[in-house]
């Protein structure tokens, strides 16, 4: 079940509204609706896969208790530590890399080692990172052990972040979970939150798809004009971007109607000015996950010797890379952004760069060459597309297929390319600071929101095109 569907914005999401506000009196019950309408939503479109989770969850669960128990004992609580990272990385290879490996194995050796063909479990890399949260932040004491089995799943199930992220730490909900306090403004806020993230992904991130399906089909294995691979390349780096914010706008909007703070996990990512920056943007739960989790136990840049920080930034980058998905096209772009992080960390190349919109336009460079290979199904294709983008191939630079996207979808690139900025920010900010304007903006702000979800709603009742990205995740 997706969040842009009309089955959970018409059925699922009110009916568990509405069962949560009748049971506002009981923490418990409150909880228990959650754990079970989290269940259900999992199940709706991978029933069989739910098993997989509730292993996970009872797993997990056990390991917290142990390593709580044997804390003081450092080598009894690293053995708990090490199976239950072998447990939970484990049925992550399985399901996630298998395939990928033994074709590895076949192409490097020539076995001809039959490959599985294995359903990846939707989420799965997203339960499995909040399972090892758990258990290593008990270790750690960042919050006490949850001894009733009930509230673990809840954590590792909520179905707002669930298939999607953000990617949440045990010790930020944790307390959450017992004593949150629902109140009308946390929902309405998380109202206009969550359709704001769904505009981002019905009307932008759809729209950006068209134009970038096509462009990759036909660039990835044929020659096209440069300025249609350019465009293509845009309109996925604008794409991804409003798919993957767009989704956690909606998480944080949907945890916020049921009492629940998550922490912003996008912040306006394409201003940066150098790949460092960028990634203090881009998909912060999931940078935060690996700096507390693989950057700082391996020492992080606080390190006797500048190859060790190398070292340190080559595994983060290289994980960071292979959790995206089991492809060298993956793997690939997370080198190419440990590269010019650890070139800027070292060298300082982006500061190097005097003129801060010509950092601007570098940061940018890398970041779009780097989602052409991330949305490249190969490496093969991933050059041939590259090779298209700079004219290699000899296709001319202008198309007529160029000029019908740009005549179809200009209002959407020039409003994709606003909204990647904080201008909606400073709009919001205009709009809550000017007081001599109060009252007509009070009237003009809750009908802009009900405007934009019932033209989303026009969208998804068309049954326009709704790519789901996280399949690979």
């Amino acid at each position: 079940m997706l969040f842009s569907s009309v089955v959970f914005l018409f059925y699922f999401l009110p009916l568990v509204l509405g069962l949560y506000y009748v049971l506002r009196f009981s923490v418990t019950l409150k909880n228990m609706l959650l754990l079970v309408a989290s269940l259900f939503f999992y199940a709706w479109g991978e029933p069989r896969f739910v098993l997989v989770m509730l292993v996970s969850i009872a797993l997990n669960y056990v390991f917290a208790l142990l390593v709580d128990k044997y804390r003081d004992h450092r080598s009894a609580a690293y053995t708990i530590i090490t199976v239950m990272l072998a447990a939970n990385l484990g049925m992550l290879f399985v399901y996630k890399y298998l395939a990928f490996a033994l074709r590895i194995v076949n192409e490097s050796t020539g076995f001809g080692l039959s490959i599985p063909h294995i359903a990846l479990p939707l989420g799965i890399s997203f339960f499995t990172f909040h399972a090892i949260s758990y258990v290593i932040d008990v270790y750690r004491g960042h919050g006490s052990v949850q001894k009733n089995p009930f509230y673990v799943a809840l954590y590792i199930s909520f179905f707002p972040q669930l298939v999607a992220g953000p990617i949440l730490r045990y010790n930020m909900i944790a307390d959450q979970m017992m004593h949150r306090k629902e109140s009308w403004d946390k929902f309405a806020v998380g109202c206009c939150r969550f359709i704001v993230g769904l505009s981002k992904k019905v009307l932008l991130s759809n729209s950006m798809a068209i134009v970038a399906d096509h462009a990759f089909s036909a660039g990835g294995t044929s020659d096209i004009a440069a300025s249609l691979a350019w465009l293509g390349a845009i309109a996925y780096t604008l794409q991804i971007y409003f798919d993957f914010s767009g989704y956690s706008d909606m998480a944080i909007g949907l945890a916020l109607m049921f009492g629940f703070k998550f922490e912003e996990n996008f912040k306006y990512p394409y201003i940066s000015r150098s790949i460092t920056e960028f990634w203090r943007r881009w998909h912060i739960s999931l940078g935060t996950w690996f700096k507390e989790y693989v950057y700082f136990p391996l020492g992080g840049s606080r390190v006797s010797n500048k190859d060790k920080m190398i070292r340190n930034l080559l595994v983060v980058w290289g994980l960071t890379g292979i959790w995206h998905g089991a492809e060298w096209t993956f793997v690939i772009w997370g080198l190419i952004n440990f590269a010019f992080i650890a070139l800027e960390k070292i060298f300082n190349l982006d500061k190097g760069i005097r003129f801060a919109p010509l950092r601007h336009v570098y940061a940018m460079f890398v970041v779009v060459i780097g989602w052409v290979i991330f949305r490249s199904p190969d490496l093969l294709q991933a050059g041939n597309y590259l090779g298209n983008m700079f004219g290699l191939y000899g296709n001319g630079f202008w198309s007529d297929t160029t000029w019908m996207f740009l005549k179809e979808y200009a209002l959407f690139f020039i409003l994709g390319i606003l909204f990647s900025t904080p201008i909606a920010l400073r709009m919001n900010k205009w709009m809550v600071d000017g007081v001599r304007f109060g009252k007509p903006l009070e009237l003009i702000y809750p009908v802009s929101i009900i405007a934009l979800f019932l033209v989303c709603v026009s969208y998804l009742v068309k049954g326009t095109y709704n790519p789901f990205i996280y399949f690979n995740f």
